[in-house]
């Protein structure tokens, strides 16, 4: 048996580290008081399969906060590789003075269920409708049930499956952006039995 190689570990203070997170474009607004508005976040997550769920995280003091917790609704858009720019400027502009759409070139679509609009270029846009507000000190947690899902597709094979691998995703953490490395195996393939050749 191999002789295992020692691990020295450093203690932190507690701190947001859970890396990497999938960094997306929400967009919100699309109302009649509210104009479309995009908002970068990398705190999101999915939270239960049924009903399907996810979260996302707001600081208050964002524009787009207002318009979600007026609203009740938001898109989570899942960008690719060559929206990275993109990706980071959305989340460094106030959309209280820029309208981000245009200025960043992108499509504001029709939603299936919701009101405000999806990101058109993004492959993947998952519609929300907010069920709770949780405030938890500098974040607000919008706890949301998925409502509509829009997929590129030009990313489906031939069998209808959504080819996540060649849609070319972003990843996020501590303070850098990442790109997605291959696939390395599906969900179970560590038990699964292999198949013995004939």
């Amino acid at each position: 048996m191999a002789r295992k190689e020692q691990i020295v570990k450093q203690s932190w203070k507690p701190g947001n580290v859970l890396s990497p997170l999938p960094v997306v474009l929400v967009s919100c607004g699309g109302t009649e008081n509210w104009r479309p508005n995009i908002i970068t976040i990398a705190w999101t997550g999915s939270v239960c399969s049924d009903p399907p769920m996810l979260s996302i995280s707001v600081r208050p003091e964002r524009y787009s906060f207002a318009i979600i917790e007026a609203t009740g609704e938001f898109v989570v858009n899942v960008p690719s590789l060559p929206q990275a720019r993109i990706t980071d400027w959305c989340g460094m502009v106030s959309g209280s003075r820029v309208d981000k759409f245009a200025e960043a070139g992108l499509t504001p679509a029709p939603a299936l269920q919701l009101a405000c609009p999806i990101i058109l270029e993004c492959p993947v846009n998952i519609e929300c409708r907010v069920r709770q507000s949780l405030p938890l000190g500098t974040h607000t947690l919008f706890l949301a049930e998925v409502v509509g899902v829009q997929v590129t597709a030009s990313l489906l094979d031939s069998r209808g499956k959504f080819r996540l691998d060649k849609a070319g995703l972003l990843a996020y953490g501590l303070g850098q952006y990442f790109a997605l490395g291959p696939v390395i195996g599906s969900f179970g393939f560590s038990v699964r039995k292999r198949r013995r050749k004939k």
